[in-house]
């Protein structure tokens, strides 16, 4: 059986109203308690299993999730297990789940790596759950008598807490609420969960109860970070158009949600900011470059994911800065330079930008539009490969372009001064500030191509040979990291300079800065170069 659901964290302060609409007189309250089961060095975690044994009411089920497509649709197989030997196990201190039943199961396969005897031995109760779990059904009535409809989902709403299995002092609160399609069309569960996630500004998290748990028994708050995954795009050579689009999309999205949760989750960990921006930036290119691909594109997602990728990057540029960069030039000698007041000064913060309604309500139409069919479209008989030529090309002539315009800016000189000027240090001086600034501006407009061509080439690798892809690649990435790095640390310079007009101590890292620089200038129009030298892949 495969399991459709959203699940959200609930912001204290619409707690009471959000309770208000869960709470009604058809709803159901089930006090839970369940135990989960993996080996102690969490084997079945790694490999997105969640296997649990759950008292629900008066029934007791076993329960075991996995695969999916990552974002809102997992398989999950329930057994029935008999009460009175449960209760047995359980004053034996010895209640264990049975893995024989899952042999010929629609489960099995996410098992196959596993040999199931040998994995039985080494299971172990890691933590359990004490939930009270409110339920209610909302059905979509039918528009006449004729026309019944059978739209129909679970709204629960969870309230408790995970429990450490070997020390029940370490514990970790659970306030979420989850919407599971029963049966009928995905459009209805996705605007019911739009509905109250306007209402209530609910924030999407696709961390499980297992994933905090385990994450419980490590002793830590959050998962580490997670980086793009191509391995995890699923296109071919035939795929249409519309099925592309869909694909790519959700690829970026799989590096998007498991930060953007940990985030709204109350991590500040700069390298969950830094992920999730790099997965709006592939997400952004994927929009802009292929949204002929489909009819179903709305202009308005670009619009609001490139504003919270500008607040991203505003805060994280700062803060990194602050918490990395100041550190590291103390340790090379340089006197103290404080930007606490400056990191205070933003005013919107990563967990603003991202738990902000208008992203919410994106984040989910985008997860709704992965999940609708492409066969639908009117381009589904347009094969992707043979339109990813222009697109592509496209891309790399905005590059050449770009690479030129910079290559202009470095090697203009300065206007000639007018010999009877009474000011010439001050006008030269202005004048090589403004080239400088100019410098800036198109190197930053070149790694914005370049890191547009880098995330296109990627996608639609797949579709090509490997050997070309992979040259091709190797020569974007380098020169993109390179560049990107150049970015950067121009970036810090003008941060350390505009701060010494009110702390000297802020020259020291201006005068280091303006050392790596001139360092790397020479290596990174080599790696250009090779770009351009190389032959394409398409």
């Amino acid at each position: 059986m495969q399991e459709i659901e959203l699940k959200f964290l609930v912001p204290e302060l619409r707690l009471k109203g959000l309770m208000r609409q869960a709470k009604v007189k058809s709803s159901q309250v089930t006090q839970m308690a369940a135990h989960y089961y993996d080996t102690p060095d969490q084997q079945l975690a790694q490999a997105g299993i969640g296997l649990r044994i759950r008292r629900e009411g008066n029934t007791w089920v076993q329960t075991i999730k996995a695969g999916g497509d990552g974002i809102a649709a997992r398989l999950e197989h329930n057994l029935t297990l008999d009460n009175e030997q449960v209760q047995a196990m359980l004053d034996n201190n010895d209640l264990m789940p049975d893995l024989s039943t899952y042999k010929d199961t629609t489960i099995a396969p996410a098992l196959a790596a596993f040999k199931l005897k040998k994995l039985a031995k080494k299971l172990t109760r890691l933590y359990v759950t004490d939930v009270e779990r409110t339920t209610r059904l909302l059905i979509e009535a039918g528009s006449n008598e004729i026309d019944v409809s059978d739209n129909s989902i679970e709204v629960a709403y969870d309230h408790g807490e995970i429990i450490h299995g070997g020390d029940d002092t370490q514990r970790d609160a659970i306030q979420e609420i989850e919407f599971e399609l029963v049966s009928g069309d995905l459009d209805f569960l996705f605007a019911t969960a739009k509905v109250w996630c306007k209402r209530y500004k609910l924030c999407l998290s696709t961390v499980t109860k297992a994933e905090r748990g385990g994450l419980l028994i490590k002793g830590q708050h959050h998962s580490p970070a997670t980086s793009a995954n191509l391995s995890e795009l699923n296109i071919n050579k035939d795929s249409s158009m519309p099925a592309f689009l869909r694909a790519i999309v959700h690829n970026c999205l799989l590096q998007i949600l498991p930060n953007s949760s940990a985030i709204v989750s109350s991590s500040t960990d700069h390298e969950h900011v830094l992920q999730l921006y790099i997965g709006i930036c592939r997400l952004r290119t994927a929009l802009s470059a292929f949204a002929s691909f489909s009819d179903e594109v709305n202009p308005d997602w670009l619009l609001i994911i490139k504003q919270t990728a500008t607040l991203l990057s505003d805060y994280y540029d700062l803060s990194y800065l602050a918490t990395h960069i100041e550190p590291m030039l103390q340790k090379h000698g340089a006197p103290m330079v404080d930007w606490t007041a400056d990191v205070e000064a933003i005013k919107t913060t990563p967990i603003d930008a991202v738990s902000a309604n208008d992203f919410q309500l994106t984040l989910l139409e985008l997860i709704a539009f992965t999940m609708s069919d492409p066969s639908l479209e009117p381009q589904a008989d347009k094969i992707a490969l043979d339109h990813l030529t222009k697109t592509l090309s496209k891309q790399q002539a905005k590059f050449l372009k770009t690479e030129e315009r910079l290559n202009d800016v470095i090697n203009a000189k300065p206007d000639s001064l007018d010999s009877t000027s009474t000011n010439s240090t001050s006008t030269n001086s202005k004048n090589l500030s403004l080239k400088n600034n100019d410098k800036y501006q198109a190197q930053q407009q070149l790694h914005y191509q370049l890191n547009n061509l880098r995330y296109m080439g990627e996608l639609a690798a797949p579709l090509y040979g490997k050997k070309k892809t992979k040259r091709w690649l190797k020569r974007v990435v380098k020169a993109q990291k390179s560049l990107g790095k150049q970015v950067d640390m121009t970036y810090y310079q003008q941060c350390y300079q505009h701060k010494a007009l009110t702390d000297l101590n802020a020259l020291y890292g201006v005068g280091w800065f303006a050392a790596i620089l001139k360092d790397d200038s020479k290596r990174l129009q080599k790696q250009l170069d090779r770009i351009e030298d190389c032959a394409t892949f398409w």
